[in-house]
């Protein structure tokens, strides 16, 4: 049975190995849905007390293991796939190691929920990388999908071969039993974006970002405060206090491609990106509006800035999946030129589940107006 459960192991680990090098779609970590748990003897309850008692994984402080359909006081403790997960306590981490391309980007892709806790925080970090070492706070006060769970992704640059990943509650409560719950953590390497013919934006079209879990119907939330270089959207930066959300075709109505953005949280959800630009030069920025077909309903406000303007694009949506395009002239008033996008209004789904939900914004594109009459 051991010889089995390390050659299972060692399977898992040379097919992320190879689906990372063969694809650009990225892949769940070895055991990074945490199926492969402790036996009984080690744990103590839901407490796990070995900290290799997870397959490939290695725990700290007060670590629990979770059923899914297990209840909690009157509370049912759902996973959002398979039939485990764990819950971190105070101060408690759970951490892998795996091997990475040096010098390529990467974003880490999990599911969390909060399940009794208000003011939780998630720090996820990679090791070895710079001193100190790479790390990023993911607040977890807001939750935006309607059955309690939500994915996150968070970026990072490999500096070496082998990298240790770690995610980590920090611990706000002060009670060993009241942490989030962590599933289905998964890895993806990210293209640099570069700027393509006809257009001076990067990652305009958003094709190019974080890992989507493909039975997951909720979208990944990229965090709040993201700069450029740790974004798991190429080319942007979240610009707000709040996260937006990346959504993909299979689940949601996109205007173009596979892949945009949903303005989840009104003035409190923004992406930027800074473009060179020739000052004085007239620009004309385009780009759709719509709504992601999820009973998000009602009128919308798009702002998109540019140069000394704002564009305010109205969009009265149906919770059908229709968009419409827009368009920005302006002028440049210097060598580099911030686009911004953030929702003017607040919304909520129709359908009586209270979760947050917003325009979406795909197929961006920025050019001279000079170059165009050439």
């Amino acid at each position: 049975m051991k010889r089995l459960s390390i050659l299972t192991l060692v399977l898992l680990f040379a097919s992320f190995s190879a689906a990372l090098s063969r694809k650009n779609d990225g892949t769940l970590l070895p055991n990074g849905n945490f199926e492969m748990g402790p036996k009984p003897s080690q744990m103590k309850g839901t407490q796990v007390i070995d900290p290799k008692a997870i397959a490939n994984w290695e725990i700290s402080g007060f670590v629990e293991y979770i059923k899914s359909g297990q209840k909690q006081g009157d509370m049912l403790l759902v996973v959002p796939q398979g039939k485990y997960a764990v819950r971190l306590g105070d101060e408690a981490s759970i951490k892998t190691k795996v091997k990475v391309n040096v010098g390529w980007f990467y974003s880490i892709s999990f599911t969390a929920a909060r399940t009794c806790a208000q003011e939780e925080l998630l720090n996820v970090s990679v090791s070895p990388n710079k001193e100190p070492k790479d790390w990023g706070m993911l607040p977890m006060q807001t939750m935006y999908s309607s059955d309690g769970w939500d994915s996150y992704c968070w970026g990072f640059l490999a500096e070496f071969r082998e990298i240790e990943i770690s995610i980590h509650n920090p611990g706000k409560e002060k009670h060993p039993a009241c942490g989030p719950l962590i599933d289905s953590v998964a890895l993806k390497a990210l293209r640099q974006p570069i700027k393509t013919r006809g257009n001076l934006l990067k990652n305009g079209n958003f094709e190019e970002g974080p890992f989507v879990f493909p039975k997951i119907t909720s979208g990944v939330l990229i965090p709040p405060n993201i700069e450029d270089d740790h974004s798991p959207l190429p080319g942007w930066m979240i610009e707000s206090a709040k996260a937006v959300k990346y959504i993909d075709s299979d689940h949601f109505a996109v205007p173009e491609g596979q892949r945009a953005v949903e303005l989840v949280a009104g003035r409190e959800s923004a992406i930027a990106q800074v473009v060179r630009t020739n000052k004085g030069w007239w620009y004309d920025l385009v780009f759709s509006v719509g709504d992601a077909q999820n009973s998000c309903e009602g009128s919308m406000l798009i702002e998109a800035f540019a140069g000394m303007e704002t564009l305010r694009v109205p969009y009265d949506s149906h919770g059908k999946g229709n968009f419409i395009k827009a368009k920005h002239r302006f002028r440049a008033v210097s060598s580099r030129t911030t686009v911004r996008f953030l929702s003017s209004y607040y919304h909520m789904k129709s359908d009586n589940s209270g979760a947050l939900c917003g325009p979406v914004i795909d197929d961006v594109k920025l050019f001279s107006v000079r170059t165009l009459h050439k």
